[in-house]
């Protein structure tokens, strides 16, 4: 069974982790330091965890899970994905977050070999193809990077068993991209109160997933709005109310539809910003300008709200940008138009590596 991580390609033993040993004979920098600090205290037997969540469209906070919470998401998790001792894993998601915090939890629980590295936008610009991972979990951002800018390090994610994909939705170009990879890819649903995921979509393979599926023994519900409700050992057996709107269906099954908090009133007419958010990126592809993109509303004194996109671009030329509002034109109504597009060549993102919407806005009202 293992018995050490690779962090930052440096060697660390559990024994000495457990007695924070190492300090004296091996420099380490400030996200080391956290990593082995959590490692620490799990391997030690800490009995809860203070997580900051991302903050990507609201205030962050903080909120603690105890380690019964945790180890019932990670056995299912390493249940469902079929994981095994020895097994090889990547941890290259921000590990005060909840995600990259579960990937070092699974890996001790199921005694897998741990490689972590600081969250870049390439974590695997630096492996070798001949060195692949069993499981990896990344944002799509990762992912995106991963496929264009070193296509030929695809072979490492076709030998894996597993890669989740999640803290943010999954453009359409990134899915028809993720139809080249052989290995199974899924996007997560969960939050940071569930101890990560309780439900998984398959986005490639002969017969990809229409809905989320959750995990057994996770009773799901609607509140009075349509919002997700979540019940289990995950949550303590406390009721975790969702802002987001479901469509609920058999087995233990529903379709993500988007975020009540994001539905915005426009003129009278009410404006579900993640279906403008799909389609956008739809149209985007079509135009071959499958670049990030996200809307959102601002006060508007006629309308109430005024809808707008974002593009992380270089402001496009005014025959694309028109081009673009007809392909929208053709699939939203006057009121899901967005009112204007601005341009930004990089998006602002959170530790956990989500879009920073809030961030991105106050840097182009700076501009």
């Amino acid at each position: 069974m293992p018995d050490s991580l690779l962090l930052n390609g440096k060697t660390f033993y559990y024994d000495e982790i457990s007695a924070y040993s190492f300090r004296n004979s091996i420099d380490i920098n400030g996200y080391e330091a956290k990593v082995l600090e959590f490692s620490r205290n799990w391997l030690n037997g800490q009995q809860e965890f203070l997580i900051h969540t991302s903050g990507s469209t609201g205030e962050p906070k903080n909120i603690i899970l105890t380690r019964s919470q945790i180890e019932a998401s990670a056995r299912r998790t390493i249940q469902v994905l079929g994981l095994q001792a020895n097994d090889r894993v990547l941890v290259c998601l921000n590990v005060e977050a909840v995600a990259g915090m579960m990937m070092l939890v699974r890996a001790f629980m199921a005694d897998l070999h741990l490689t972590i590295i600081e969250p870049i936008g390439n974590p695997l610009a630096f492996s070798k193809t001949e060195q692949p991972f069993d499981f990896i979990s990344l944002v799509p951002y990762q992912l995106q990077t991963i496929i264009f800018e070193t296509p030929a390090k695809k072979l490492i994610l076709n030998f894996a068993k597993a890669i989740l994909i999640g803290g943010a939705p999954v453009s359409s170009d990134l899915e028809a991209q993720i139809q080249n990879i052989k290995a199974p890819v899924y996007h997560t649903y969960g939050m940071t109160e569930t101890a990560s995921h309780i439900a998984l979509k398959r986005l490639n393979g002969k017969t990809p997933d229409n809905y989320y599926q959750a995990f057994p023994d996770i009773e799901l519900a609607q509140d009075e709005r349509g919002c997700l409700t979540i019940n289990g050992d995950i949550t303590q057996h406390q009721t975790i109310i969702t802002n987001d709107l479901v469509n609920l269906l058999p087995n233990n099954c529903f379709e993500w539809l988007g975020r009540a908090d994001n539905t915005i009133n426009t003129g009278g007419y009410k404006v579900q910003l993640e279906k403008v958010e799909v389609l956008l990126a739809q149209a985007l592809l079509m135009l071959n300008t499958g670049c990030r993109s996200f809307v959102t509303a601002l006060p508007d004194e006629k309308l109430g709200k005024r809808l707008i996109a974002v593009l992380e671009s270089e402001k496009f030329d005014t025959i694309l940008e028109q081009n673009l509002r007809q392909e929208l034109a053709k699939v939203l109504t006057k009121y899901e138009l967005p009112k204007a597009f601005y341009f930004t060549t990089t998006f602002e993102a959170t530790p956990s590596g989500k879009i920073d919407k809030i961030k991105t806005l106050e840097k182009l009202a700076k501009h």
